[in-house]
């Protein structure tokens, strides 16, 4: 009976990540106007498995609710935000919107304390990367057996998409996956096989979805995780700056490789970092507009919205951006200063965590956290990949912040309900 319960554990587990991946087809994601593609999954069962990963996880929390507490209270900065983001319905100029997509908020962050709650790091990559490797396996199979699901035929003709709306998104998934699978635990020669062929098929499918921000992306972990890896914490203030001039230049640096790569290969993209700057110009200046609440969540991203139509215009003509381009920004147009502040304090902290945790790296599940912060430091300076729609980087952010102080113990035996 409890090897039965730990596998059906797990494949819940694996069910959720895989349905905040995106992995489902677009119906689980946030649709991007005029990239729609149908989902590979009916809609009313992609809803059904959105509302059954929630309601079980809340179940399983409250049946474990001590050791869910306790968990919580790991970073009581997510419990003061979150609260606040859902509140945004109250001063929002589109509450209808804003409530429709309340939900994912909630959804994200409660799978995200189950997961924290249940298994420690060593079980949450492994379950990761079995997540990620489906997503790859079925992304190949369809792009080859089934082009018209699993290959861009629209604006980026040939480039894989696989099992996700879009090749950037693919790429993203993969670069995460490229990371999982290479800090993956092994102790059998036949788990050796499995952890290389993952890694070897992530990083095929990142070059087949064309994604230069995931191939300049992953590049600029790896050689920071290898720094990380041959250095040692020596207790000194000024390595504190070290490490954070290395994640700030690497964010600015993914922006700009990604960029004259674009430049190099012939695509055409102006000098302005394809849009971007004028977009973040515009967008910054109506977070100052409302500073403190912000526009209520996704608002000025909605259909009605009088700000998505004055952004897109300084991309391009008829063009409506469906998010920011930029985690940061868009989380304070949504909730305003205050929340992006306190997301700067909670990063900040598990960041500080993550580096002492690496530093003193036995295994390679230490250097995880790490590694999973700097994806979504990174990657959300070029896309919107921090807490839009119903996603898998909000997911593994919360696991991250809320495991980081937790010391290595066995997995389903020493975390039984009680």
């Amino acid at each position: 009976m409890l090897i039965f319960l730990e596998f059906a554990e797990k494949a819940f587990i694996v069910l959720g990540l895989s349905f905040f991946s995106g992995a489902f087809g677009v119906g689980s994601s946030v649709d991007t106007p005029g990239l729609e593609t149908p989902s590979i999954i009916p809609r009313i069962i992609i809803s059904l498995i959105r509302y059954s990963v929630w309601s079980i996880s809340i179940l399983l929390i409250c049946l474990n609710w001590k050791k869910a507490l306790a968990t919580a209270k790991n970073d009581i900065f997510i419990w003061i935000l979150t609260p606040i983001i859902l509140s945004s319905y109250f001063w929002s100029e589109f509450p209808d919107y804003t409530l429709k997509n309340m939900q994912e908020v909630w959804q994200m962050t409660i799978f995200g304390l189950y997961f924290a709650t249940r298994f420690c790091l060593k079980d949450q990559i492994k379950l990761v990367a079995t997540t990620l490797g489906i997503g790859a396996f079925f992304s190949t199979y369809f792009a080859l057996i089934s082009p018209s699901v699993g290959q861009d035929v629209t604006v980026h003709i040939g480039s894989w998409k696989g099992l996700y709306d879009y090749k950037n998104t693919l790429g993203s998934m993969m670069s995460l996956s490229y990371l999982t699978f290479l800090l993956l635990p092994v102790n059998k020669p036949n788990h050796r096989l499995y952890k290389w062929a993952g890694f070897a098929l992530s990083v095929f499918l990142i070059l087949r979805s064309n994604s230069k921000t995931a191939l300049v992306l992953s590049f600029i972990i790896i050689l920071i995780l290898l720094f990380y890896r041959n250095y040692r914490w020596r207790g000194k203030i000024s390595l504190i700056y070290l490490d954070i001039g290395i994640l700030i230049l690497a964010c600015v640096g993914t922006v700009v490789l990604t960029q004259w790569v674009a430049i190099l290969s012939g695509l055409g993209k102006d000098p302005t970092l394809t849009g971007r700057l004028p977009l973040w110009g515009f967008l910054i200046a109506r977070i100052t507009d409302r500073p403190w609440l912000g526009y209520g969540r996704g608002a000025i991203w909605a259909p009605e919205s009088k700000y998505s139509r004055q952004a897109g215009s300084f991309v391009t003509e008829n063009y409506l951006p469906p998010h920011a381009h930029n985690g940061y920004i868009d989380l304070g147009l949504d909730a305003g200063l205050i929340v992006l502040s306190l997301f700067i304090v909670s990063f900040a902290i598990t960041y500080l965590r993550a580096l002492q945790r690496a530093y003193a790296a036995k295994k390679s599940e230490d250097l995880w956290p790490l590694a999973v912060l700097l994806f979504l430091a990174i990657n959300n300076f070029s896309e919107s990949y921090l807490l839009r729609g119903a996603n898998i980087y909000w997911v593994l952010y919360i696991t991250v912040a809320l495991t980081i102080k937790q010391k290595n113990r066995n997995s389903f035996e020493q975390s039984k309900f009680r």
